[in-house]
């Protein structure tokens, strides 16, 4: 598989928590869990070293122009949304943009890629303390204050703290597919996917039985096990023993989303595992994950991903045949400060 280049900028008064995301997900040294190398570069937005939120400083290997050759650039925060970013940082990011490669925004990062202009007319989010100042500051946004991230393809943006695993996750899953990321997932303790448009925040946490798990888990559960089923709202409302209201309401609090989304995501999550790691037919695959016919499916699964079920399962064979591409020796790409 040819892994490209993923620079990450660093500036100072950087969160130490969000520097070291895109490095839990993409540093870290896994091979002897079947997942490539990445060649990760800290790049830094100034000279020397920089001091962190964390109490201690960092000295980037490599500068800004390191990000000429870069596929993925990822901004994992800004130290505030007030501040402009300098202007070195904005241009660079431009550039990057001109060329194609993929710009990223974790948490307050999105008010950096705002401010470069690469993200007018795009949908957008951050975190969401402050996703009504990026809307006020920049209102050719089209701010999503709830996602926890969303992808366009080439201007990915996410949420705070949390949500930036959950979008390099995201990332990760769409250049070496879900077995490899559900591979770093567990590796981090974290869950292995969450959706982009599920809620930031739940206002009331679930509830669980003084035993353990309850009746409403093991109902979900269920239908987990149970998607070539058609498992209708009222009958899985029934085996969690309470209401169809009560069961809706708790679903929304519990995943952020509706029963019939949280389903339709399970099962298209369903559909790409298999796609990855079998060669079912697109007609059995579309059985086994509930929606009966690969005519079915491939309306569903092409709004979600963009490409039918087919052209996914090629472009994944394609990539997994490629070699891996080792990183590169520090100083050889990009000027050391």
């Amino acid at each position: 598989m040819s892994v490209d280049p993923i620079a990450v900028v660093a500036f100072p008064g950087i969160s130490s928590f969000h520097l070291a995301v895109p490095g839990m997900v993409f540093g870290e040294d896994r091979r002897d869990d079947g997942v490539p190398l990445f060649d990760v570069r800290v790049c830094g937005a100034t000279p020397g070293e920089i001091v962190t939120t964390g109490g201690f400083s960092v000295r980037p290997r490599y500068r800004l122009d390191a990000l000429a050759d870069a596929a993925t650039i990822i901004v994992p925060g800004w130290r505030d949304p007030r501040e402009r970013p300098p202007a070195s940082l904005l241009i660079a990011l431009r550039a990057a943009r001109g060329r194609g490669a993929r710009l990223v925004g974790l948490c307050l990062g999105s008010f950096v890629l705002a401010a470069a202009g690469v993200l007018d007319g795009r949908p957008a989010t951050t975190h969401w303390r402050w996703a009504e100042e990026l809307a006020r500051a920049y209102p050719r946004i089209d701010v999503r204050r709830h996602d926890l991230y969303i992808d366009c393809g080439d201007l990915v943006t996410s949420a705070g703290a949390a949500a930036g695993i959950d979008c390099c996750l995201h990332l990760l899953r769409k250049e070496c597919g879900s077995a490899v990321a559900n591979k770093v997932a567990r590796r981090l303790v974290v869950p292995a996917h969450r959706e982009g448009d599920q809620a930031q925040y739940i206002e009331r946490p679930m509830p669980r039985t003084p035993g353990g798990r309850d009746h409403f888990s093991k109902a979900m559960d269920w239908a987990v096990r149970h998607l070539h089923e058609p498992c209708p709202l009222d009958e899985i409302a029934a085996r969690a023993f309470i209401s169809r209201r009560t069961f809706t309401r708790r679903v929304r609090d519990t995943t952020g989303n509706s029963f019939g989304a949280w389903l339709m995501n399970e099962r298209l999550a369903f559909c790409q595992r298999l796609l990855e790691t079998s060669d079912r037919s697109i007609d059995e695959i579309a059985r086994a994950a509930g929606f009966g016919s690969a005519a079915s499916l491939r309306p569903h699964f092409g709004a979600a991903f963009g490409v039918s079920p087919t052209c996914y399962r090629k472009g994944f064979q394609l990539r997994e045949t490629k070699t891996i591409t080792r990183p590169r020796q520090a100083g050889r790409r990009g000027r050391r400060p």
